[in-house]
């Protein structure tokens, strides 16, 4: 019985015809018409009927950056889309009548994908944290995904970490998004550039670059083992593992599973975060350490999770929770 799982980014639309196990069978992508909210139905509901035409398709499950009330049917606020208040699951079900439908946040779906079938899989409690253009996470508690009373918890980046810090786009200031992301190791690695020092290869590369530094630059830096970019790349750490440690707090998860185009670093990102959580873990010596993890499903983590979640909903699991029979 397979789902079809669709994952909305700023750019394209991505579709996957998906197993019981995770496994797809088949993925297509559009672009994003990003401006117009109907014709992103029109997109949606093309790429469900293209990927369901004769197959056995029980549900088919919408992944979309955004604020998504509890019972996964309308999206409160959209960062890159005009959503706010939209009932887009009605809107999905008038066109697709007689499917399930089921609409969740993106790093939910990606997130929930890495605790059934990726990094996650075994463990019970899980917190993924998605390092790209901003910090997106998903939180896995008692093998139930969090929600919140709302829908709308398990908001990470917004995790505030520097009273007064650099204003972020949620309308507020210090979150770890603005001190965790790839926009923040640019403008960390900007920084260690201007300073000179181990920051000449970067400054180097920036002119060379028409002044810009950008997350190739960056990326490929770190990758040659520069000490100006493995710098930038540590600081990031730093304030990612302070986070984490602020989150085991509260969540205690066994795991916590790094996503994005920065964790692609491996160790040289997660060595720095664990010796930062570390520093900041209350009672340490005494408090079992988690685990750090690179994700496993990159890319298809949105599509996957977002099958998977709605194939839970149309078995007859609670919105709030997503937790069904699963299989052992």
């Amino acid at each position: 019985m397979h789902a079809i799982g669709i994952d909305i980014g700023g750019t394209k639309v991505a579709g996957a015809l998906v197993t019981e196990t995770g496994e797809i069978l088949r993925m297509e992508r559009r672009p994003t018409p990003a401006g117009d909210p109907a014709a992103i139905v029109d997109v949606v509901v093309d790429l469900v009927r293209d990927l369901g035409d004769g197959q056995d398709v029980v549900a088919a499950g919408v992944a979309a950056a955004g604020f998504i009330d509890v019972t996964q049917s309308i999206v409160y606020y959209a960062p890159n889309i005009n959503w706010r208040s939209e009932p887009f699951r009605m809107h999905l079900s008038d066109r697709l009548p007689g499917l399930d439908i089921t609409i969740d946040n993106d790093a939910n779906a990606a997130g929930w994908a890495e605790y059934r079938f990726g990094a996650g899989r075994g463990f019970a409690d899980m917190t993924m944290l998605t390092i790209g253009t901003g910090v997106g996470g998903a939180i896995v508690s008692d093998g139930r995904l969090f929600r919140g009373g709302f829908g709308a918890g398990g908001e990470i980046g917004h995790l505030r970490v520097v009273p007064g810090g650099h204003p972020c786009g949620c309308g507020q200031k210090g979150c770890i998004e603005q001190y965790g992301s790839g926009r923040a190791l640019l403008r960390f690695a900007g920084e260690i550039a201007d300073a000179g020092g181990i920051g000449v290869a970067l400054a180097a590369a920036r002119e060379d670059n028409g002044g810009v530094l950008d997350g190739t630059v960056v990326g490929r830096l770190i990758a040659d083992g520069d000490p100006g970019a493995v710098a930038a790349l540590r600081e990031l750490g730093g304030w990612l593992g302070q986070a984490c440690a602020s989150i085991g707090a509260i969540l205690d998860p066994e795991i916590f599973v790094f996503g994005g185009g920065v964790a692609i670093a491996g160790d040289l990102l997660l060595d720095p975060v664990r010796e930062s959580f570390l520093a900041h873990l209350p009672a340490r010596g005494f408090h079992p350490e988690p685990r750090f993890v690179v994700a496993q499903l990159v890319n298809d983590a949105g599509v996957v999770g977002a099958a998977d979640l709605a194939r839970l909903h149309a078995a007859g699991a609670h919105p709030a929770s997503n937790r069904a029979d699963l299989p052992e």
